[in-house]
């Protein structure tokens, strides 16, 4: 892990304001951000440890647990909201038994809630590893859950 982060931080050395940027690459390289990659990081760019804290904690880009293997997304903007986003959001939450920003105990899906994904046509969408599912009703969600749960049958 710490030359996986020192190899990210190379290219950066001795800028100003690289951190974001650093942050970013770390969590695109190994998913979230662990107190080791922080402690690494901190030690390379001679900063202390609550400074980067306090930059992760700004910003909610920032994952401080291990995603699962699946990310759901469920979108929450207007119209989304309107063609119930909340009701699709609250039925997902039962599905896996999580709220958002957690990951089922088997580490198998991760729960996100979206401003905007920016497909309002086809309200309610939700998104499963990158994969758009539009106009997502409960019973629908259920099955798309289903898809990524069975073994066999991952996408």
């Amino acid at each position: 892990m710490k030359n996986i982060i020192k190899d990210i931080i190379k290219p950066y050395q001795g800028e100003k304001g690289s951190l974001i940027p650093i942050l970013q690459a770390v969590q695109e390289e190994t998913g979230f951000i662990s107190e080791n990659a922080i402690s690494t990081i901190a030690q390379n760019l001679n900063m202390s440890e609550h400074e980067i804290y306090g930059v992760v904690t700004f910003y909610t880009q920032f994952r401080y647990t291990k995603p699962g293997d699946h990310m759901v997304k469920v979108c929450l903007g207007t119209a989304c909201h309107v063609r119930g986003g909340e009701q699709l959001l609250d039925r997902t939450e039962n599905i896996l038994n999580i709220k958002p920003g957690q990951t089922t105990l088997d580490s198998s899906f991760s729960l996100e809630r979206v401003a905007c994904m920016g497909c309002c046509a086809l309200a309610p969408v939700v998104v499963v590893d990158n994969k758009i599912y539009p106009n997502v009703t409960g019973p629908k969600v259920e099955k798309i859950i289903s898809k990524y749960s069975s073994p066999d049958k991952k996408e």
